[in-house]
Parts: structure tokens; C-alpha cells; sequence
């Protein structure tokens, strides 16, 4: 299983970015797909998480209202609208795929990570 991440770059505060997520190797219409994220000097902190359904989402409180998952099964691939952003969402996102939740345990298979950076 591959995931590979994109979308990630420097970006204003305020502005909007969307993070794409795109699985190979194995279909992922039976997992959960989710979303982390790790600022410079802090742990691993989830984002944001899609059931294998399509209907059931997670959503971080430091996100909620600005960032909003979303899955296209046909094309193997998760999405990560991101507004309103502030410098504080400064991170490398990863993209997961596994059984789901909002702890990093509940995952199997991790992408490489995308730089975003949010400046003032």
C-alpha cells in the first residue's frame, strides 16, 4: 500500500489550501482514512477522519469549521480542504489509512507527509 500526499505549500493566514491523498496497492473502500498532523518540537496530533462508508467523520476541534474531509472512492483518494487557516495549523500533514479513529494506533499505513506553513 502506497499513500501518497500533495497539495502542501506556503500559504497566508486566511488563505485556503486543499491536501489530496492518493492510495495505490490496495483498494480502500473497506478502511478509514485520516488525517495528522506534526508542528516543529510537538507530537503527532490528529486532523480530521473519513469511514470506510464515506459517511462518518471525525474532525479535530482545532479544526472544526475549516477543515472538512472528504473521499473519492472511485479514484482511491482523500481530501482535505483547509480554510480560514492560521499559523498555528503550521505542520507536516500525513496521510493514514487503517481501521480509524482519532489516535495514530488505529492505523496501518502512513504517507511521507506535506509541508504546510501558514504565515503571519
Amino acid at each position: 500500500v502506497r499513500l501518497v500526499e500533495s497539495g502542501g505549500t506556503l500559504v497566508q493566514a486566511g488563505g485556503s489550501l486543499r491536501l489530496s491523498c492518493a492510495a495505490s496497492g490496495r483498494s480502500f473502500s473497506r478502511y478509514a482514512m485520516g488525517w495528522f498532523r506534526q508542528a516543529p518540537g510537538k507530537e503527532r496530533e490528529f486532523v480530521a477522519a473519513i469511514t470506510s462508508s464515506g459517511f462518518g467523520l471525525l474532525t479535530a476541534d482545532s479544526v472544526k469549521g475549516r477543515f472538512t474531509i472528504s473521499k473519492d472512492t472511485a479514484k482511491n483518494t482523500v481530501h482535505l480542504p483547509m480554510n480560514s487557516l492560521k499559523p498555528e495549523d503550521t505542520a507536516v500533514y500525513y496521510c493514514a489509512l487503517g481501521k480509524g479513529g482519532h489516535y495514530d494506533f488505529g492505523y496501518t499505513y502512513w504517507g511521507q507527509g506535506t509541508q504546510v506553513t501558514v504565515s503571519s
